[in-house]
């Protein structure tokens, strides 16, 4: 499972995000000429690593070695939406959820900008992109329905309209949720699958983050009955297994907090990794409007690269 950097590093990577956060920095501007690619790479231990050239990384497309044509490893300005599950189960989380959310505002850097929606009985996005911490810490929800569903694709798909028209900055959702997709509760509600999801972020360029936890709701459990009856209500409380993927295909990072461990972390986690990726790019080799399959390598060994597994080629 794709996990974020370990907690114990993520001060020292805090304070290195923080110390560039007042430079200027090139920003990247795609072109139906270059494919972006942001990649992460990590060592043996999790931690983040910064420091390679454009000579350490190989890109293939459908398996065919391709010339690098952009390379920057500078933080890159970042459009990021913040998508929190507010469904009933979440109800005991919601003090939780409000301090995650904060530390990751507190780690923007200047040129970045965030929105902020919730999926539960209704799906909600603030009104327009803003760098401000306390405008984006009012739009954080103050209560959740004991009895709200789980509206997960529909709320990510929601998300990738609120990019609006092409921007410079580098377009992210990071999604909080703790439950299984809930289909729609009326004919009025367009179902939207996590197929329909990767394919949509593939198109447009949409890196997407998921945090996966363990629900806390208000309301007490039936007990269970019968070695059945307990591992349904185990799986009951687990994140829908789907998010995982969403992020390995749209190459964005996984994690799953566990008892114990610290949300506030975690979130703090993505705003590192966006401010550590390096940037590679490629003409594409065919433009038939198809999905090509690439994929990252780095020449260094114990070191992992993460980074999206597909692009949809432009058409001539």
């Amino acid at each position: 499972m794709t996990r974020f950097l370990p907690y114990a590093t993520l001060a020292a990577c805090v304070l290195s995000v923080l110390g560039v956060a007042g430079q200027q920095r090139p920003v990247f501007r795609g072109t139906t000429d270059t494919v972006p690619v942001f990649v992460t790479v990590t060592d043996r231990d999790g931690r983040l690593i910064t420091t390679l050239t454009r000579d350490d990384f190989e890109v293939r497309d459908e398996g065919k070695l391709q010339p690098i044509t952009q390379f920057d490893n500078t933080p890159q300005p970042i459009r990021l939406i913040v998508m929190l599950d507010v469904s009933g189960s979440m109800e005991g989380n919601l003090q939780v959820l409000r301090s995650a959310a904060s530390q990751l505002f507190a780690r923007l850097r200047p040129d970045d900008v965030a929105r902020v929606g919730v999926f539960g009985q209704e799906i909600t996005i603030s009104p327009s992109f803003t760098h401000d911490p306390g405008e984006l810490r009012a739009a954080l929800p103050s209560a959740i329905a004991p009895d709200a569903p789980t509206p997960l694709w529909r709320g990510i798909d929601q998300a990738l309209s609120a990019f609006g028209d092409a921007d410079d900055k580098r377009a992210a959702i990071l999604v909080l949720s703790d439950g299984k997709d809930s289909p729609p509760l009326s004919f009025r509600q367009r179902p939207v699958s996590q197929a329909e999801v990767i394919d949509r972020a593939r198109r447009e360029d949409v890196m997407i983050f998921a945090v996966g936890m363990r629900s806390r709701s208000s309301r007490p459990r039936q007990p269970a009955i019968g070695a059945g009856g307990l591992q349904a209500m185990l799986l009951a409380d687990m994140p829908d297994p789907g998010l995982a993927l969403v992020a390995q295909q749209t190459g964005g990072g996984y994690t799953e907090i566990r008892l114990g461990q610290d949300l506030d972390a975690a979130f703090a986690g993505v705003a590192d990794e966006l401010h550590s990726q390096y940037l590679l790019g490629f003409a594409p080799p065919k433009r038939d409007g198809k999905v090509h399959d690439i994929k990252v390598r780095v020449s260094k060994g114990g070191l992992k690269p993460r980074a999206r597994e597909s692009y949809v080629a432009p058409k001539e």
